[in-house]
């Protein structure tokens, strides 16, 4: 069984969309391409046939893997949580103390992360650098520049 994994309430609805997309869409196009391809005559010297079976075998893969993925998945409750330190969903806000830099984040399952709109992976090295810590600590976190050291200016949510 695989381990339970937290999303938001909209990245669970993504996945869902995802899934949906797959069964209703994607099977029924691979389904009538293996029709075609049989419709051509010898299945043993044809590659769209193959081609078209391999598709479907990698399609049934992932739809699989989203079901078990969608089976284990938590929705989190924000309002349960604690805001005075950095956890799952905090909107964090971080100095950088080097160069002055303050930069905004929120720190988001990995499968919602979204580096262009501010959502970082929990599981970067910035987002596991933070977590736990409270407002006013100061974090040397590695990254692949080398280390640097970070303030936590704000938590919320």
């Amino acid at each position: 069984m695989a381990k339970t994994k937290y999303y938001t309430k909209e990245g669970l609805q993504k996945l869902k969309y995802e899934l949906e997309k797959m069964i209703s869409v994607e099977r029924p196009a691979i389904s009538q391409q293996i029709a075609e391809a049989r419709d051509k005559g010898d299945l043993s010297e044809n590659a769209e046939y193959d081609a078209a079976k391999e598709a479907q075998g990698l399609l049934e893969a992932k739809i699989a893997k989203l079901q078990e993925e969608i089976s284990v998945a938590r929705i989190l409750d924000e309002s349960k949580m604690d805001t005075t330190k950095v956890l799952l969903l905090s909107q964090v806000k971080i100095k950088n103390l080097k160069n002055g830099a303050v930069m905004s984040y929120t720190i988001t399952p990995e499968k919602e992360a979204d580096l262009k709109n501010g959502k970082l992976s929990v599981s970067s090295p910035i987002a596991k650098g933070l977590l736990g810590k409270k407002v006013g600590n100061k974090v040397e976190i590695e990254v692949p520049a080398g280390k640097i050291t970070f303030e936590i200016i704000e938590v919320s949510r």
